[in-house]
């Protein structure tokens, strides 16, 4: 097995774990935090589709990695403040 086929699956494995912290959890912090995981699947999946067989990687799939990384950080602190909103009106 390569290198690039065990970051394949363990972002495959991660996306399906957030999924499901998703699906089955009722805490929104639970819930936020599976987004999470399953956007770490996402970039790993994105990441190991940049290098080609022996050739330079594609420098798109990483840019895109980044900046998905930079909106993940902001819709989670936005999450968490919405969530946060929501108890207090409890």
């Amino acid at each position: 097995m390569m290198v690039a086929d065990l970051y394949a699956l363990v972002g495959v494995v991660l996306f399906v774990m957030g999924l499901s912290a998703l699906i089955l959890r009722s805490r929104d912090l639970q819930r936020i935090l599976g987004l999470n995981i399953m956007g770490t699947g996402v970039f790993m999946l994105l990441v190991t589709s940049a290098h080609g067989d022996g050739q330079a990687a594609d420098p798109v799939p990483h840019a895109m990695v980044l900046t998905g990384i930079v909106v993940a950080v902001s819709a989670t602190a936005f999450a968490l403040a919405l969530s946060l909103a929501r108890e207090r009106h409890k």
